[in-house]
């Protein structure tokens, strides 16, 4: 297996950022040739790596330092009065976790959500093709956490473990149900996963204060934050 302090890293080249207009971005990516185990993965997220599909990578931009990693202390966590609604208002969705998504029913509702929510983004067209090498790996512990109502599969979180807690990689629902707010009642689901795995965080990956679209992150207190290689608490 691969060493942390002999992993070798590799810089793209400056490219457009997709959060922040008029900005340059640069990603740093790991060795794809490097072999990931659960211990190195979990040091990797400690120092703000996320995984897409088989990649690792982390933002290093050379003029700006926006994007934060961030995640919630699950022992910690108190829901607000909104996430307590949404909790009380989803308490007749059943949650199912499964090790597989490869199912027509699974990719139906992933190509919906796609089609409805990202059409301007890099993941639209949906592909069968995209969506298993976006969300799997062959050398991550990958969880899915089924959302249901009644035999109706409404929404899907995608969520890695890791040794200190679970990594939320992306969470897909079925469009028309917004009075649910299935996103905030998904991270809700993983922080009670964890819970019940005796695990300390939930990862949600970055934290970007001048984009709106990453406003939702804040709401789960406390947070912590990821500054100068350090966890910082946000109460």
């Amino acid at each position: 297996m691969s060493d942390l302090s002999t992993l070798k890293l590799f810089a793209t080249q400056p490219h457009p950022c997709s959060y922040l207009d008029g900005q340059e971005a640069t990603t740093v990516f790991v060795d794809p040739a490097a072999e990931i185990d659960p211990s190195l993965y979990t040091q990797l997220s400690q120092l703000g790596f996320r995984r897409s599909g088989a990649h690792l990578y982390r933002p290093q931009c050379l003029r700006c330092q926006a994007c934060v990693s961030c995640r919630i202390p699950v022992r910690l966590f108190k829901p607000n009065r909104s996430q307590r609604r949404c909790l009380q208002q989803n308490s007749d969705i059943s949650l199912n976790i499964t090790n597989n998504i490869n199912t027509e029913e699974h990719y139906s509702l992933y190509a919906r959500y796609i089609e409805n929510r990202h059409q301007s983004g890099d993941m639209y067209p949906p592909s069968e093709e995209q969506y298993k090498a976006f969300l799997t790996s062959e050398w991550g512990i990958t969880q899915f956490i089924e959302l249901r109502l009644g035999e109706k599969l409404i929404g899907v979180c995608v969520c890695d473990q890791l040794g200190d807690g679970l990594s939320a990689v992306y969470t897909f629902y079925e469009a028309g149900l917004d009075q649910r707010s299935l996103g905030k009642f998904a991270i809700l689901a993983q922080i009670e996963k964890a819970r019940s795995m005796n695990l300390d965080y939930v990862y949600l990956g970055y934290w970007i204060k001048e984009c709106d679209k990453m406003k939702y992150k804040i709401q789960y207190r406390p947070l912590e934050l990821l500054v100068n290689r350090r966890w910082m608490r946000l109460n």
